[in-house]
């Protein structure tokens, strides 16, 4: 298999996990609004805090920016890495995690 096929299994799977574990809380979306958490369409490369939804005060004060390193600690365990965050989904597996940050990765 090549990598780029590879990769798109991966970003398919990750779909699959984020519809889920994911979407009941954020969109992925272009433009929506309305649910409980941020959008998450562009979220690779964003700094936390920086849509106009409404984040918890620990996010827009963590000075984080969403690269896959930071998303897979923060996928890991949320309230360890940005302590006081109203996430409280983990994914603790590691090809799971993976996964999603691929799929959120084709969210631009």
């Amino acid at each position: 298999m090549t990598a780029p096929a590879a990769q798109a299994q991966n970003a398919a799977a990750g779909a699959a996990t984020f519809k889920q574990q994911c979407q009941m809380c954020h969109v992925n979306t272009a433009g929506a609004k309305g649910f409980a958490a941020p959008n998450l369409w562009g979220v690779v490369g964003r700094k936390a805090g920086s849509t106009q939804f409404a984040y918890s005060t620990a996010l827009k004060n963590s000075g984080k920016t969403w690269d896959p390193k930071t998303l897979d600690t923060f996928l890991t365990a949320p309230g360890k890495l940005v302590p006081g965050t109203r996430m409280v989904v983990a994914i603790p597996d590691a090809k799971k995690r993976a996964d999603v940050i691929a799929y959120l990765k084709t969210l631009h």
